[in-house]
């Protein structure tokens, strides 16, 4: 086959490059025609280039340049000439010259395109993963993987100054319980038995500490059995990272830098050198998550002090039980319809909120109010309920005229926030109080620190971690782990970006007569427990030293630096919202021959709820 060899690329053009002969490789972005001259914008991965083919000039041209069609893979062979007086793109970084056709070679024709491949697709989510090979080809997808390579070799240079070494863990492992469902690999040689894809290299980076290598690393493929989401994919990239003789302090500042040295080199953007802190229960408090969006305000507030003197017997009966009141103060969402508040009390009772209680402060109560009665601030909801303490109110909760005071009331404090803690992202999300202009991007980093090690499965009756069976309990906590496992404290540490839970973290267990008692809190018999862990719970009797960690995503660091909600736009080949591959099929069925060196028969349910053994053709 006839090939020209690139001597340029089709984003390397300059004015200076006047007067050179050229061969470009490339698609074809775009064909126009303007009074018999053929213009097209070759593509390639740096760029585009205009090339001009003149009918006059080149006769013998002008047939082909006629047959090419779009994303055609062509080779063009011309001279470069400054573009005519008034015809400059600016827009272009080759906006200053076109190159003059002498020879095109069609390298390999394109199908009618499924989708128009430009600057950001507009096709459905499923067609531009079925065509994800096109769908990559677009300027959009382009600029973001190549966003991910740079993050990805940035993490690699900032880790290799700081002493680590980058050691990869195996990819087929033992199953262990880490909060998902394991993906299972069947073995041929050992029927019955099956590895589990690791859902995160956790234990194994612990017995890299307590084998000596102190600073570990790793760009880590992990896997999870779950829910596929905008910011979730059964198979994630996280930057796995663990220390030995440190503190959280030490992985803190270290994980600081890491962020700072990132944004610096992919973005030019300078990060503060220390993030903010908040506890697990002051962010619950105050905005009713422990994913904060810090970039917009609207703290949640309580109402708590308001309600004795209110004559509102749900509020009372919330306080009594020992719950609580929230509120939120909405600047100028006095202008709210009845409609958009139920709107906003659908989000509230996602999470359990029996309602959404409200007030509007008056813009003018004298105005407002009947010649006969005395002017009340407040109007609308259950403001009739607190006619006497309205101005103690607005002023308590630093409201002013035209606001609206949305508040969820619940037996369970842990509900009230959460309730309006989801209002308040609405409603940061629905009117854009966050903010977003591409060309000044915002970062709010927050770490989010002292969360509770265990927490309460109401359903299986028994306490289980929060994070992971070995997380380090505070040291005050030591003494009361088996008699108060619910005040208990880890040493553990959330790192979140804009509303996003980019990074978690803990200092490990690496005494094994603590982690006995973790994992008899959490219900495993010492049988059990050594079954299960125990090549990791034996290294930690060989002088295994103080260790801690964390591991940020990479799929939701870039998603993030890009300004994109979804991770499926920074993933090469990522499944679709049911964990599918359109492009390949997968997950497919397998032949027999295939379960049968397995040793594995498939089982299928039947519309009654019967189970049938059933063989795959």
């Amino acid at each position: 086959m006839e090939t020209m060899k690139r001597t340029v690329t089709c984003g390397g053009l300059r004015g200076t490059d006047a007067g050179k002969i050229v061969v470009l490789n490339g698609w074809v972005h775009r064909r126009r025609d303007h009074g018999g001259i053929s213009f097209i914008n070759l593509r390639d991965r740096w760029g585009i280039t205009q090339v001009v083919v003149d009918p006059v000039r080149k006769p013998e041209l002008a047939a082909a340049a006629a047959e090419l069609r779009n994303e055609y893979c062509v080779a063009v062979e011309g001279a470069v000439r400054p573009r005519p007086s008034g015809m400059v793109n600016p827009e272009m970084v080759t906006g200053e010259i076109e190159v003059d056709a002498e020879r095109i070679l069609v390298l390999n024709k394109s199908a009618a395109l499924p989708f128009q491949i430009d600057e950001e697709t507009r096709a459905n989510e499923d067609l531009r993963l079925t065509y994800r090979y096109l769908d990559l080809r677009s300027a959009a997808m382009q600029k973001r993987i190549r966003m991910r390579h740079e993050t990805a070799f940035a993490v690699r240079e900032w880790m290799t100054s700081q002493d680590f070494y980058e050691i990869e863990t195996p990819t087929f492992i033992k199953s262990t319980p880490e909060g998902a469902r394991d993906y299972l690999v069947p073995s041929r040689l050992y029927p019955g038995k099956f590895y589990a894809l690791p859902q995160s290299p956790q234990l194994y980076k612990q017995l890299l500490m307590a084998a000596g290598f102190e600073k570990y690393f790793q760009i880590a493929r992990c896997y999870r059995d779950e829910d596929a989401r905008g910011d979730r994919q059964p198979e994630f990239t996280q930057i796995d990272i663990e220390m030995s003789f440190a503190g959280r302090d030490d992985i803190l500042s270290m994980t600081e830098g890491l962020m700072g040295h990132v944004f610096k080199k992919v973005l030019g953007v300078q990060l503060p050198a220390r993030f903010r802190r908040l506890s697990y229960e002051e962010a619950q408090e105050r905005y009713g998550t422990d994913k904060p969006d810090l970039r917009f305000g609207m703290e949640l507030e309580d109402f708590g002090p308001y309600v004795e003197k209110g004559t509102f017997q749900a509020f009372k009966d919330a306080v009594a039980a020992g719950g609580a009141v929230k509120a939120l103060v909405f600047k100028g969402g006095a202008s709210f319809s009845r409609k958009q508040i139920e709107e906003l009390e659908g989000a509230a009772k996602v999470y359990k909120a029996k309602g959404l209680a409200w007030m509007k402060v008056r813009e003018n109560p004298a105005r407002d109010a009947q010649a006969d009665e005395t002017p009340s601030p407040l109007e609308g909801g259950v403001a009739k309920f607190f006619g006497v303490n309205a101005a103690e109110i607005i002023s308590g909760l630093g409201a002013g005229a035209g606001d609206l005071v949305l508040m969820v009331a619940d037996a369970k404090r842990s509900v009230a926030n959460t309730a309006l803690g989801a209002v308040r992202s609405k409603l940061g999300r629905d009117l854009g109080l966050a903010g977003h202009d591409p060309s000044s991007p915002r970062f709010e980093f927050v770490w989010i620190v002292d969360f509770p090690m265990f927490e309460w499965n109401g359903e299986e009756g028994r306490w289980e971690a929060a994070h992971h069976l070995f997380t380090w309990p505070q040291e005050q906590y030591h003494a009361v782990l088996e008699s108060d496992p619910g005040q208990v404290k880890g040493d553990l540490y959330d790192l979140v970006l804009n509303g996003y839970e980019l990074a978690s973290g803990s200092i490990r267990v690496h005494d094994p007569e603590l982690q006995k008692r973790i994992f008899k809190i959490a219900g495993f018999s010492e049988e059990e427990a050594e079954r299960r862990f125990g090549f990791l719970t034996g290294a930690f009797t060989y002088g295994a030293p103080p260790h801690g960690g964390i591991a940020p995503g990479l799929d939701r660091l870039v998603m993030l630096m890009a300004g994109e909600s979804s991770i499926k736009e920074v993933i090469a080949f990522p499944k679709n919202s049911f964990a599918v591959n359109p492009m390949d099929g997968s997950p497919s069925e397998v032949d027999s021959r295939q379960l049968d060196e397995l040793n594995i028969g498939i089982v299928k349910k039947e519309q009654g709820g019967n189970l049938q053994d059933e063989r795959l053709p």
